[in-house]
C-alpha cells in the first residue's frame, strides 16, 4: 500500500469525457472524468489483464477493448462478461487545484 499520493494533474488537463493514466509504483491507475466527477480504477481488466483506458466509456461504464467486458467506474463491479471479478478502485483527492490518487490497498 502506498502512503504517498500520486499527482494526476489539474481539472483543465482532465476535462469531462477524458481519462489519464498515472503510475503508483508498478500499479497503473486510470482516472476518468465523467461529467465532472472523477473515478480512479486499476487499469487492468480482471478477465485477461488488458488495459481498460482507451476503451469506450458509456455512462459510468468502461468497456475493455480486447474482449468487451464492462465495468462500472463508480463501484468497480463487472457489468458484462467475460469478466466476473471487480476492478480495484482508488481514492481521489483534490488540493490546491491538483487532482491526486493512490493505490491504497
Amino acid at each position: 500500500m502506498s502512503e504517498a499520493w500520486v499527482e494526476v494533474g489539474t481539472r483543465s488537463e482532465l476535462l469531462p469525457g477524458e481519462y489519464k493514466v498515472v503510475w503508483d509504483g508498478d500499479t497503473a491507475i486510470a482516472v476518468f472524468n465523467i461529467d465532472g466527477d472523477l473515478y480512479a480504477v486499476e487499469d487492468i481488466c480482471t478477465h485477461d489483464g488488458g488495459e481498460l483506458a482507451g476503451g469506450d466509456v458509456v455512462g459510468f461504464e468502461v468497456e475493455c477493448p480486447r474482449h468487451g467486458a464492462r465495468f462500472d467506474l463508480r463501484t468497480g463491479a463487472p457489468t458484462c462478461p467475460p469478466a466476473y471479478e471487480p476492478i480495484a478502485r482508488f481514492p481521489i483527492r483534490e488540493s490546491d487545484g491538483l487532482i491526486w490518487t493512490r493505490d491504497d490497498r
